[in-house]
């Protein structure tokens, strides 16, 4: 009865919550509109503008409709933080606007994965054959963001400033200590000599074929880090990889030094810069434009076509049924698939896929429906993200052309089951005690409160195995390889995409323009129009549908600012993945 009174108590405040922050978000879209008439963002931009880049902050694949996902508490505004599709769409568009005369790229913390970065820092490759300048600033200059910095024209940071270069490390968390001393035993089933999915619960350190893998991963990314800043700074790679091996970058005029950084100046300095290059008399005549207020201006018109390239965004964990616009939920993706196949208009389909997999079953369930698509010959390609490993590879096996970027985390083939028992936790520590009436031998099978029988532990492993064979045997089949092949390149080890190239597990390596290149030919249009897929709910709508732990993450995501993922991983400890999983190494961080 008490567990019922806690139960009605806590959907109370959550629908209270939810209502609140319902009134909340409805004073904020009149003050929105308010602001809108008084100041309004879809302006024609001025003559001689500089397009002003700030990408510090968390960036998704495309940009979401959430009001309250672009929206700053402190300054009352909306952030327009942009999806990486209108980030790119956006650098298009301004080496073609001629009120555009360069990108200002302020530099600091950047808080995304390495094909993130690599997918901008191409696009202002590309942007800088126009003809316009590209001049990157920062005060506290990470190694991420002088990655990007380092294709532009000139580079400066702050005279007591710092720039980081020190080379890559990756950090695992590991939690069997912890539940030892909580006498929480992990039951684990896994296939695959490298599948550390599990690691993390069963031991207190990487396993050597674990550490193994994580090094050649950041050897080959780091490799492929030097080279390319190399290239564009013109330095000998042989000596950049010394000066970042041995830390040399300790003082800013170290940069300046090593040429890494062309002069340390103050803000107001670089705006002096920044005004002559435009023809501005001073910096106070500076013409800046926000890459969220430039999303809002014309661009230039193109013709209405009505042939179509679907893309459909997969990021996020795979799950079982709808899921969210966080993750990938096999009903939600379902409906989806069977829109896109069911609209003759749409003649290709990109799957844009970063996501370290999840849920066995609900992988499964998607690739069916992509099969169907690709039955009804509608051409299938796979663009890779950050991460595009285990479940996230798996529904991706069959495309016609799968693309990844150069330091995309892919493969991972290779499958893992988590029962915990949690019977010393309860009799021991919380002084909870069970007592159980069976009929049928296995009728408790997956308590929690007891540890496995033997006989129970191999029927476990025997499931596990038999879909690893399935996960082998997809592979096989979407990439023309043999299954024993396939095991010798999966056993759940992760790659990064030029290794996943040699290995046969990827067909090119590039983006997403790539990806829809690629797309284009095989439909043989001349032109298309892109839909994005699944649709996003409308914002208001998705609001006043939200629960009580949905109001909870996004007061804990404006508490916590850029520590709010940190949160998300711990919230994913109290929810033991159920079901036999494929994901790629639990909660790994690359610095």
């Amino acid at each position: 009865m008490g567990n019922f009174f806690r139960l009605v108590f806590a959907s109370l405040i959550g629908s209270l919550l939810s209502f609140v922050f319902a009134i909340l978000l409805f004073f904020i879209v009149i003050i929105g509109l308010v602001s809108g008439l008084k100041d309004p963002k879809v302006a024609a931009v001025k003559a001689n503008s500089v397009l002003h880049l700030d990408l510090s902050y968390e960036i998704k694949e495309r940009t979401s409709k959430d009001i309250f996902a672009n929206f700053d508490f402190a300054s009352m505004e909306a952030d327009n933080n942009l999806g990486l599709n209108d980030i790119i769409k956006n650098i298009r568009k301004a080496a073609e606007d001629d009120n555009i005369k360069g990108i200002y790229l302020e530099l600091g913390m950047m808080p995304n994965g390495l094909a993130t970065i690599e997918a901008i820092r191409n696009e202002l490759v590309k942007f800088k054959e126009s003809g316009k300048f590209v001049l990157a600033y920062g005060e506290v200059v990470t190694q991420k963001a002088y990655y990007l910095a380092s294709v532009a024209d000139e580079v400066y940071i702050n005279p007591v400033g710092y720039l980081e270069l020190k080379g890559f490390s990756a950090q695992l968390t590991f939690f069997k200590n912890m539940l030892d001393r909580l006498e929480i035993k992990a039951q684990v089933f896994y296939a695959g000599q490298f599948k550390s999915a599990t690691e993390p619960f069963r031991y207190d350190r990487m396993s050597e074929p674990n550490r193994k893998q994580v090094t050649e991963y950041l050897t080959d990314v780091y490799g492929h880090f030097i080279s390319e800043i190399a290239a564009s700074r013109k330095l000998d790679y042989k000596a950049l990889d010394s000066i970042v091996f041995n830390l040399a970058i300790r003082q800013p005029e170290d940069a300046v030094k090593y040429k890494l950084v062309d002069e340390l100046l103050y803000f107001d300095q670089v705006q002096a810069k920044l005004a002559e290059k435009t023809g501005k008399d001073n910096a106070k005549d500076l013409e800046f434009v926000s890459l969220g207020t430039y999303d809002n201006s014309p661009g230039k018109k193109t013709d209405f076509d009505s042939d179509k390239i679907a893309v459909l965004y997969a990021e996020g964990n795979i799950v079982d049924g709808d899921g969210d616009e966080d993750n990938i939920g096999s009903a939600r993706f379902r409906k989806a698939l069977q829109e896109i196949r069911e609209d003759d208009k749409i003649k290709a389909l990109v799957i844009r896929v970063n996501s370290g997999g999840g849920s066995a079953l609900a992988s499964e369930i998607m690739l069916r429906e992509i099969n169907l698509v690709k039955a009804k010959g509608i051409p299938v390609i796979v663009s890779m993200g950050d991460v595009a490993a285990s479940g996230g590879y798996y529904i991706a096996c069959f495309a016609d052309t799968i693309v990844a970027e150069p330091n995309t985390i892919t493969g991972s083939i290779g499958v893992f089951g988590l029962l915990p028992d949690m019977g010393g936790f309860f009799n021991n520590k919380m002084g909870i005690t069970f007592d159980t009436v069976k009929v049928g031998q296995y009728s408790d099978f997956g308590t929690i409160t007891r540890s496995l029988t033997a006989e129970e532990f191999s029927i476990l492993q025997v499931g596990v195995d038999t879909i690893y064979l399935k996960f082998k045997r997809r592979v096989a089949e979407g990439r023309g390889m043999t299954v024993d092949y396939v095991d010798s390149v999966g056993q759940g080890r992760i790659w990064t995409g030029v290794q996943a190239l040699e290995n046969g597990l990827v067909d090119v390596l590039g983006g997403m323009d790539v990806a829809l290149d690629i797309a284009k030919t095989k439909a043989g249009l001349k032109n298309y129009r892109v839909v994005d897929y699944p649709k996003q709910k409308d914002p208001l709508a998705k609001l006043f549908s939200e629960g009580g732990d949905e109001v909870e993450a996004r007061f804990m995501k404006m508490q916590l600012g850029e520590y709010y993922p940190m949160w998300v991983k711990m919230q994913e400890l109290k929810n033991v993945p159920t079901g036999v999983q494929m994901r790629m190494p639990f909660m790994m961080e690359v610095y």
